[in-house]
């Protein structure tokens, strides 16, 4: 429904020479700007009457008794759900070993709550249809659940730094008497708010996805990172770990990326490395970990991400 629009934009109205390289950037980023817009807006609303049913304090009370690798799991899966953002890291990574929630289970939840949330799933089942979203949410629910278990495993509660913990409120959703009135309201107010911060990030991404699409030469960057490259997914992984963005700027990128050969494993290793393992979150991080915990926490992240990569291009052939 809106491609046919667009190119009648693009190719009737603006009178654009159809297959030149400015037409199709620029019929690339008309039609997901609009599309992913149109998608975010209508299931972060579903997602956010969901999430207003699972406070920070009412997921803390339900993993504080989970001591087996089950709490992992639950865990993990109320990452996707739970808010969370850099400003609440440190008081809910703090507040859930204070509660008594293990730290491996701990570390579950704070692998999957940046990795797979709501803007990652719409923007890739938009993107790139529903299969390879449904796979990625499992692959990064292996990684978290996997990475909660083998750090749980090392008994390393010594190594969390002890102080009091600041409570923050930005993520936090009151759920006391709450009609269902009041949680259409939140929905609404979440969603407008969401957008107001990720907006320019969703156009710089597709806008430098556009780029590429219109302007790198095929096969170009396949040549350097396509399925044939095995170093390509580690590389990748470093790369994107320097770097700050957040589901709504990479994907268009990796949208694009893979247009033009570069390997889906690949694309998406960088994509988890920059989600999941972001330099600005390492710092907020440090404030609630020793050093060797926090180095402890990339490496078996990264190892998972990296295994995922290349579990990717296998599958994807």
């Amino acid at each position: 429904m809106i491609k046919p629009i667009i190119d009648w934009l693009v190719y009737g109205i603006f009178k654009m020479r159809k297959g030149a390289l400015l037409s199709e950037a620029l019929n690339f980023f008309l039609y997901d700007t609009i599309k992913i817009f149109l998608l975010l807006t209508v299931i972060i609303f579903i997602v956010a009457i969901i999430r207003t049913f699972f406070s920070p304090e009412k997921t803390r009370l339900i993993l504080s008794n989970k001591k087996n690798c089950w709490g992992n799991v639950l865990a993990a899966f109320l990452g996707i759900v739970t808010p969370f953002c850099s400003c609440s890291a440190v008081p809910l990574f703090l507040g859930f070993l204070e509660a008594g929630v293990p730290l491996g289970v701990t570390f579950s939840f704070l692998v999957a709550s940046p990795m797979i949330n709501e803007v990652a799933l719409v923007m890739l089942w938009g993107i790139f249809g529903w299969k390879i979203s449904l796979i990625y949410i499992g692959s990064g629910l292996v990684i978290a659940i996997v990475s909660g278990i083998v750090i749980g495993s090392f008994k390393v509660e010594d190594l969390v730094e002890q102080f009091g913990q600041k409570k923050q409120a930005c993520c936090a959703v009151l759920l006391s008497g709450m009609k269902f009135r009041d949680r259409i309201v939140y929905a609404e107010e979440y969603v407008t708010d969401l957008l107001k911060r990720i907006w320019l990030f969703v156009i710089l991404g597709i806008g430098v996805g556009a780029w590429i699409h219109g302007y790198v030469p095929a096969d170009f960057l396949g040549r350097i990172a396509g399925k044939g490259n095995w170093l390509a997914v580690p590389l990748a992984t470093l790369i994107g770990i320097p770097l700050y963005s957040n589901a709504a700027g990479v994907i268009p990128l990796v949208s694009a990326l893979t247009e033009k050969g570069v390997a889906m494993g690949t694309a998406l290793s960088f994509m988890m490395a920059v989600t999941a393992l972001s330099l600005p979150e390492f710092i907020i991080l440090r404030r609630a970990m020793k050093l060797k915990l926090l180095i402890i926490f990339a490496s078996v992240v990264g190892m998972g991400i990296m295994f995922t990569g290349y579990l990717f291009n296998l599958i994807l052939r």
